[in-house]
């Protein structure tokens, strides 16, 4: 090849480069997606989990809704207070008092208090049990069924099962809602986390029912809800419930209640 052939070549080269180089130019220029400085900030601060547990699709959703004032400061559960301080400064606003929540568990039908029906042989999933008898081996068909579908579903190791019930440690939790979410039962709940006392019993179940299924049933005899002097128990559907909002802590409705189904939240 001649030298004036080479020449040509590296000229027609270097022209397509130098128009595909300008046409990209253009063309960033042309669709460039404008960043807010803010909602990338606020991404930063997160804590990168993506557990969505506030609700949005992943930290990145959150942060762009924050940016927008679609949501509070302080939504982040994982982040918590410090988090949401952070990313108030960012935004320029207060942050707001935020209570901290945890997971819990009603149920204490563990292998010693529940009885059950028949010997389950098959996958241990809870999810799975819907389709078979009473909807598990134990008699409690409100009770937890102990194969684990919460303790999978939680993206930090804040809840296992033990002697066949789950329990979680709350310190560890991040209440992002995920064992909540997977519970076929619907027996996992947020509470605070500065809750001095929570009903560890699920049933709906009349008296003499629970009383055969589970020796920590709470069996609606309401002497809970009586001896409250906050009148912060409430029994229904034959189940007591707590209004934090108006617990005072006292600890009338555990020391009263005779199925012990009434637990310190420690």
């Amino acid at each position: 090849m001649s030298i004036t052939g080479i020449i040509l070549a590296v000229a027609a080269v270097g022209g397509v480069g130098l128009f595909v180089g300008v046409f990209l130019g253009i063309a960033a220029l042309k669709f460039k997606v404008e960043v807010d400085e803010k909602e990338e900030a606020v991404l930063a601060a997160l804590p990168g989990n993506n557990c969505g547990g506030c609700g949005f699709p992943g930290c990145s959703g959150l942060a762009a809704a924050i940016a927008k004032g679609e949501a509070a400061v302080n939504t982040c559960p994982v982040g918590g207070e410090a988090v949401g301080k952070k990313i108030a400064e960012i935004m320029g606003v207060e942050a707001g008092e935020s209570q901290r929540m945890v997971a819990f568990v009603q149920c204490q039908g563990d292998c010693d208090k529940t009885t059950v029906d028949y010997e389950y042989y098959g996958i241990e999933d809870c999810r799975m049990l819907s389709f078979v008898p009473n909807g598990g081996a134990k008699s409690c068909n409100y009770g937890c069924l102990g194969y684990g579908s919460c303790v999978k579903a939680c993206p930090f190791d804040a809840i296992h099962v033990e002697n066949g019930v789950a329990k979680v440690d709350k310190e560890a939790c991040k209440a992002c809602g995920k064992c909540v979410e997977a519970c076929p039962k619907n027996l996992i709940t947020l509470i605070p986390y500065d809750a001095k006392y929570a009903v560890a019993c699920s049933s709906q179940e009349k008296g003499p029912v629970a009383m055969k299924e589970c020796t920590a049933a709470c069996i609606g005899c309401q002497l809970c809800k009586k001896n409250c002097p906050a009148d912060a128990v409430t029994v229904e559907n034959f189940n007591a419930t707590i209004d934090y909002d108006k617990c005072e802590g006292c600890g009338a409705c555990m020391e009263k209640c005779p199925r012990k189904s009434i637990v310190a939240h420690s």
